[in-house]
């Protein structure tokens, strides 16, 4: 099974286990909604009055043109899916094929720092209560406008909230159009329940190439990669890269070795926040946010 499916199921399942109420399962706005409807980040009129549309999307969001977008300024590489890493010449700069940084990606940090996926989810919460330091999410728009009471407790909780895009495409295997969509609605979800506009944005499975960051970066976008993978993901499938007690080894490794770097987890399930929790014991709080490792901004605008 191809990767995204696995991931994007088991994400779906995860949510579908916690939810308070899994006979409240809906449509609302065309997003698979699991809850209270009622809780959805509304619909601003703002964004109505721009896109013409009422609801929030499903999982493939329009397309939407922008007038800030010049299509002309991105690169002509071909589009291709996860794992097939021939579709262009090595000058793409494809971070999940090659391991190539641009010049403004962020790719790790002073401090061993752990940062988040995929959320906010039901289990996003649980994490929150042992975080007593300044930390990075990069949340789903897609999630956030049907858990904006948790975006809003990463809000409060003083954490950094970056763009993983709208429904955790492969951005390579997309239209320019389409890459634009997955940006542009999850800064929309994130400017409606956070009042906010995103500095920070992780590509989903760090696919990224010079097409993607041009694209992104007419949106002020700035990619955060990583340094330390712990394929924790792989844990809520049944076939997990690692065993836990791996990671765990992994993660002391790195303390010893180095003790510097951004290390790639998850709070889409409660199994990767139970082992999110248990890393946080190993590393301590003396941890950054993406911001702090930079020394840049927390968001482009905050209202």
């Amino acid at each position: 099974m191809h990767l995204l499916t696995v991931l994007l199921e088991a994400i779906l399942l995860e949510a579908s286990v916690q939810a308070v109420d899994i006979s409240a399962k809906k449509k609302s706005g065309g997003v698979a909604f699991i809850g209270d409807e009622l809780n959805q980040t509304p619909f601003p009129e703002w964004l109505t009055d721009f896109t013409g549309m009422t609801q929030w999307p499903g999982l493939v969001p329009p397309y939407i043109p922008l007038d800030f977008i010049d299509m002309d300024k991105i690169p002509d590489y071909n589009s291709y899916s996860q794992g097939v890493c021939d579709a262009n010449t090595r000058d793409a700069c494809s971070f999940d094929c090659d391991q190539c940084l641009a010049h403004d990606d962020i790719s790790t940090c002073r401090k061993l720092s752990q940062t988040f996926d995929d959320g906010p989810s039901p289990a996003t919460l649980k994490l929150l209560d042992y975080l007593h330091h300044k930390s990075t999410f990069f949340t789903l728009g897609i999630n956030s406008v049907n858990h904006p009471d948790i975006y809003h407790e990463i809000q409060d909780a003083g954490h950094l909230i970056g763009s993983h895009t709208w429904s955790h495409a492969y951005l390579p295997s997309l239209s320019n159009e389409d890459i634009i969509a997955q940006l542009e609605w999850s800064i929309w979800a994130m400017n409606a329940t956070g009042n906010h506009i995103p500095k920070w944005f992780r590509p989903p499975y760090g696919g990224i190439d010079n097409r993607v960051r041009a694209i992104s970066r007419q949106f002020g976008l700035q990619a955060v990669l990583w340094d330390h993978d712990t394929f924790d993901w792989s844990l809520v499938t049944n076939n997990p890269f690692k065993t836990e007690q791996e990671i765990y080894n992994d993660v002391a490794l790195w303390k010893l070795v180095e003790n510097r770097g951004l290390i790639l987890e998850h709070d889409g399930a409660r199994k990767t926040v139970d082992v999110a929790i248990n890393i946080l014991d190993l590393l301590g709080e003396d941890q950054l946010s993406v911001s702090e490792c930079v020394g840049g901004i927390d968001y482009i605008r905050e209202f």
